[in-house]
This record gives C-alpha cells, structure tokens and sequence, in this order.
C-alpha cells in the first residue's frame, strides 16, 4: 500500500483524521500503509473514493497505464 500513505501525507491529513472518516481504528490504518495488514476491496473501494484516485494507484503509488 506504498500509495495510501503518501496521498494522506500529500493532502496534509493525519492517520486520525482519515481513520475516523473512513470509520476504521488509526491502528488500522497504521497497519495498511505499512503492509501489515490488507484492507479488503470494500475498504480499498472506500479509500479510493475518499481520496479520489485509483485503487491501482494506493496499492503501487502510480496511476494504471493502459500499453
């Protein structure tokens, strides 16, 4: 989840903040931006809503490019 961490950082938002908009625990939110845990889809859907970019883009900090 290399992306997750760097879009909260990039829209100057603390793990709290995000944790409780997205009605999840900071630990939890700790765990997927350090690896230690997968979010499932229903919340990889919700995280990408909430910060408007791709789920590709959370999970490997870049934009799917169709070849």
């Amino acid at each position: 989840m290399k992306g997750l961490k760097m879009i909260r950082k990039e829209k100057n938002l603390n793990q709290l903040k995000v944790a409780l908009d997205l009605n999840i625990s900071r630990e939890a939110l700790s765990h997927y931006e350090n690896g230690k845990r997968e979010p499932s889809l229903a919340m990889l859907n919700k995280m990408s809503e909430y910060f408007n970019v791709s789920i590709d883009y959370l999970i490997n900090a870049k934009e799917f490019v169709k070849k």
